[in-house]
């Protein structure tokens, strides 16, 4: 099942990487979190392909995906869905909104109110999404990849932390490097490679895919690894507040997915470490975060803590 895992990431990244130039290593991430069953946040400046990597992976999977827009005015229930009132029927009907997809692209989700991010939390860390009092199961695999633009703040909301620590990922792409750009040039010169897209996977496969992560074996030793990581951040000096136990809970996820997109049903200490920096930099808020002085990325705290903490031999 592993080897199937590898080669369906292996096409995952190729046709992701026709339209998204030189950033596999961050497509790689985000597949690693869609088969850990986890969400990714998106967070960069305009232009550097946030929706158009979002868009590409969507059409590589023969699933259903939607895309929302997120406004201030936007509400919960044009997320959610609503119960209508049929005159024909002469009842009320139900009109799912568009969370029920496998891939819901969440673009600008800084954009609207927090009682319309919060109605997207029950989605994500329940999958399903309560109307009117009944609850509606979300579809399996149910994926959400959320963007937002850390440098504007007019007319945004800023996602609370008790939302944040709800992805899995949190993502930035950069820009490329300049092979990579006039690469991208080349390929859009004419037409958009994300027009022509195909899917190469289908939905079963992705399922079946996220069922073999599950499967991958943790030894107690790579456990025990985890847990130190996760209390040094606890710990240290530079932090005010570490990463929760359902931080622990999600870089383990992250390093079976990893482990089963190398082709291996065990998890090497390599595993975790390749993914500690995106799954847990954005849980933790560094002592310096709030003051005068330019404070120390988060990124780089976590690393720091990576290097400090000995991996099992």
């Amino acid at each position: 099942m592993a080897t199937n895992t590898a080669r369906l990431a292996s096409a995952l990244t190729e046709n992701i990487g026709r339209v998204i130039c030189g950033k596999d290593d961050k497509i790689t991430h985000v597949i690693t979190a869609l088969l850990a069953g986890g969400h990714v946040l998106l967070d960069d400046i305009p232009g550097t392909g946030k929706t158009s990597l979002a868009r590409a992976l969507a059409k590589s999977i023969g699933c259903d995906f939607k895309r929302v827009q997120f406004t201030p005015d936007l509400l919960p229930s044009d997320l959610t869905g609503i119960n209508y009132y049929n005159q024909k029927e002469n009842e009320f009907v139900f009109r799912p909104g568009p969370v029920f997809t496998n891939i819901l692209i969440a673009d600008e989700i800084n954009r609207t109110t927090p009682r319309t991010q919060s109605a997207l939390l029950e989605c994500m860390e329940e999958r399903q999404t309560t109307i009117d009092g009944v609850s509606y199961k979300l579809d399996t695999p149910f994926f959400v990849i959320a963007t937002q633009n850390p440098i504007e703040s007019q007319g945004t909301f800023p996602l609370p932390e008790a939302q944040i620590d709800r992805f899995l990922m949190k993502l930035t792409l950069g820009y490329p490097a300049p092979e990579a750009e006039i690469d991208m040039l080349g390929r859009f010169a004419e037409t958009s490679p994300l027009d022509t897209l195909g899917a190469v996977c289908t939905k079963a496969e992705i399922v079946a895919a996220i069922a073999a992560v599950r499967t991958v074996k943790v030894s107690d030793a790579i456990k025990d690894y985890i847990v130190r990581i996760v209390n040094a951040t606890r710990d240290s000096e530079k932090i005010r507040l570490g990463v929760s136990p359902r931080g622990a809970l999600w870089l383990m996820r992250a390093a079976q997915s990893k482990a089963a997109i190398e082709g291996r049903d065990y998890v090497l200490p390599d595993d975790v470490k390749a993914v500690t920096v995106p799954v847990l930099a954005h849980r933790i808020i560094s002592r310096s975060q709030h003051t005068i002085r330019l404070p120390e990325s988060n990124e780089n705290i976590i690393e720091y803590i990576i290097d400090g903490v000995r991996a099992p031999i």
